[in-house]
């Protein structure tokens, strides 16, 4: 079963916090949550973008995530492509203090199409 070429891809932007926030000094750290909530903001008024869910792991996950398991997750429907490069590219764009976003945060966009509801299935 295939997606229609007008259906939004599902995408579940994957967020990892760096080794430089963690080298911040104590109290430094406000700057970056600003820029993160800014970010978000963002993503969540990006046309095509349609936020179906988020998941913080910060209680349960310390230091660094280099990879999986990310620090924390927004599920989307997403208009296409170039729409899922945009949101990755606020990263880029959204300031903290004198430097981009990245330098203290990552993200990683995976695409696909949802999996059929379980009623469709019968």
């Amino acid at each position: 079963m295939s997606a229609s070429p007008e259906a939004p891809l599902r995408v579940l932007f994957c967020i990892g916090v760096n080794q430089n926030f963690f080298d911040l000094p104590t109290g430094r750290s406000k700057i970056v949550w600003d820029g993160f909530t800014s970010m978000l903001r963002q993503l969540y008024e990006l046309p095509g973008v349609t936020v179906l869910g988020t998941i913080d792991d910060d209680q349960h996950m310390v230091g660094p995530s280099d990879s999986w398991p990310w620090t924390c997750y927004v599920l989307a429907d997403v208009a296409d492509q170039p729409t899922v490069a945009a949101a990755c590219d606020l990263f880029r764009t959204v300031q903290v203090g004198e430097h981009g976003l990245w330098r203290y945060m990552k993200i990683e966009a995976r695409a696909g199409r949802p999996l059929p509801e379980p009623e469709a299935t019968r």
